[in-house]
């Protein structure tokens, strides 16, 4: 069985749905909304704990 965060899943998800998220994360991690839909792009992931891992290493990185 299939865990349920998987890529079909995320792919099914509606694009406000996915928006919703961006804009949470941005202004949760203090970060432009292009920033995460950057993250999105280049890691390919739609769970948010994964994006959160990304923007702090981003920030690690700063």
């Amino acid at each position: 069985m299939a865990h349920p965060d998987t890529a079909e899943a995320a792919a099914a998800k509606p694009a406000t749905s996915i928006e919703d998220d961006i804009a949470y994360l941005a202004k949760r991690h203090r970060v432009s909304p292009a920033i995460v839909r950057e993250i999105i792009r280049r890691s390919g992931a739609t769970e948010r704990s994964s994006i959160e891992r990304e923007i702090a290493k981003g920030k690690a990185r700063r």
